[in-house]
């Protein structure tokens, strides 16, 4: 009996190693973070900041590529409101703000 317990044991003699056997799963979790997930944090930031620093009379684009200028912005409720023609006037979410276009364009 004891022979058999001690063959079953030299078959099953791989199931050490430890930090070999996690080392391509965390290999694979380092490059997936750097390639995907922290460039992608890093433009949800910017975009949060651009939103941040939102004024009237700023030149913007929508997400939808409308061009429009700011002419008033609500806080509370996530909105603005863009000038894209004479007397024409939409309101947006503010989440919805692509960009803001430079003065030379």
């Amino acid at each position: 009996m004891f022979e058999v317990a001690h063959a079953m044991s030299a078959q099953g003699g791989q199931e050490g190693g430890g930090i070999l056997v996690w080392l391509p799963w965390i290999l694979i979790f380092v490059v997936f973070y750097f390639l995907l997930i922290r460039p992608q944090q890093k433009k949800q930031k910017e975009h949060r900041m651009l939103l941040d620093s939102l004024r009237k009379g700023d030149r913007v684009v929508t997400s939808s590529g409308m061009f429009g200028t700011i002419v008033g912005i609500n806080e509370k409720e996530n909105i603005v409101v863009l000038k894209v023609g004479e007397n024409v006037k939409i309101e947006f979410l503010k989440t919805s703000i692509a960009g803001r276009i430079s003065k030379e364009q």
